[in-house]
């Protein structure tokens, strides 16, 4: 495949870097000449910057805002994102697939540098890789990547360390937050393909996900943000197809279809012993879903939200 994803993603690292003031990014480079964005380690960040951030984890195939907006009793702030290109935007780019682990360095990988590496059996399986001259990555973490790293991404990419741009924040900071909650589209196509669903099938994605309030570590950030998605988040889908299959395949698909559903994620994660391999998979999607079929007319929606977690979590 051409170089479409990281292309579109460089065009607007480089916007970013240039409006870096604006938006309270830092922009830095490596000794080889890899550029970093940081969006909140030591930048101060905000809401527009992780806006920004957020359509650069999805190739900039995506729109992104931020609206107000009330569930039950629960109104906060809420993380919209909207594409026509649900595959490319969200699973060959945003989903974070990459674990990046070394003595002195962890962080979790997204972004379209995982298409240009295409080491996952996701992208087999979808035949989906890029043949880039440049590569975007963005990485979950407290602490900026450096040399070793970024090299390491690099040859993983086939290109030069200095045709790298990697984007930083950590779960622990406003545009952390913010680009993490505006990945509920993609956990919804994530959770489709692992139930092999044909996400050909799916045409545009809406999704919505209250905006927590930015943890004080990054371990309680992930326990907010992963509540967001999975007892405040909703998901459209417009797809092709027949109906029966999504009759079929709905109930399977919110996250209360998991037996470890029903508690904040965080005393999930410590009854698994701090190990996200161990929880149920099948957690790992929206609280609810909504598939609008373009063929039929038909629309059906399937799970419920939850804000009594909600509250729980968030500290309310």
């Amino acid at each position: 495949m051409t170089d479409t994803l990281n292309r579109n993603a460089m065009q607007l690292a480089d916007q970013i870097a240039a409006e870096s003031d604006r938006l309270n990014v830092e922009v830095s480079h490596t000794d080889e000449g890899t550029r970093i964005l940081d969006f909140g380690i030591t930048a101060g960040g905000g809401l527009q910057a992780g806006v920004e951030l957020a359509r650069l984890c999805m190739s900039d195939l995506a729109s992104v805002s931020l609206q107000s907006l009330q569930v039950d009793a629960v109104r906060r702030p809420f993380v919209c994102v909207h594409t026509d290109r649900p595959a490319a935007a969200c699973l060959f780019s945003q989903y974070a697939g990459w674990q990046l682990r070394t003595d002195e360095f962890f962080g979790m990988g997204s972004g379209p540098m995982r298409s240009a590496a295409a080491r996952e059996e996701m992208l087999s399986r979808l035949d989906y890789r890029e043949d880039t001259s440049c590569a975007v990555g963005v990485i979950e973490s407290s602490a900026i990547p450096d040399t070793d790293v970024c090299r390491y991404l690099a040859d993983r990419c086939n290109i030069a360390p200095e045709q790298l741009t990697i984007a930083v924040a950590p779960t622990s900071s406003l545009a952390g937050t913010v680009q993490v909650v505006a990945r509920s589209v993609e956990t919804a196509l994530h959770k489709l393909f692992e139930l092999e669903f044909d996400v050909r099938r799916i045409s545009s994605g809406f999704g919505s996900a209250p905006l927590p309030p930015v943890a004080a570590d990054d371990l309680a950030g992930i326990g907010r943000t992963n509540d967001a998605i999975l007892y405040g988040g909703t998901v459209h889908l417009w797809v092709r197809g027949d109906d029966t299959s999504i009759d079929t395949i709905g109930p399977k698909v919110p996250a209360s279809s998991s037996d470890c559903y029903g508690k904040p994620f965080l005393e999930i994660f410590e009854d698994a012993g701090r190990d996200f391999y161990a929880i149920d998979p099948h957690l790992f999607s929206p609280a609810e879903i909504v598939f609008e079929n373009l063929d039929t007319g038909r629309s059906r929606r399937f799970g419920r939200l939850n804000t009594a977690v909600l509250q729980t979590s968030f500290g309310m």
